[in-house]
């Protein structure tokens, strides 16, 4: 992803918020990451993408996700239609 990608479609939270967000306040556990802008709040497609942001953050790591926007924005289709999730983040 772009940092101007969305990784919160529900509240349009871009990769760069968030990991400006994760620069500034280094929080401990991923779900504070709810803090930046209501991120994961609404549909929860994005929670396991926030909790890998926040790994890749915690183990010094650039937060990145390595999926185009294209394909996120489908796959979320598919998990609001169905419920099912891709097998990796």
């Amino acid at each position: 992803m772009n940092p101007d990608d969305h990784v919160c479609l529900c509240y349009r939270v871009s990769l760069r918020k968030i990991r400006a967000y994760l620069e500034r306040e280094n929080p401990p556990v991923a779900s504070l990451i709810s803090e930046c802008l209501d991120a994961g709040t609404g549909c929860g497609w994005c929670v396991p993408y926030l909790e890998k942001l926040h790994a890749d953050h915690q183990s010094g790591k650039t937060p990145d996700l390595t999926v185009s926007p294209q394909q996120y924005a489908e796959q979320r289709k598919t998990f609001r239609s169905t419920g099912a999730r891709p097998d990796q983040t």
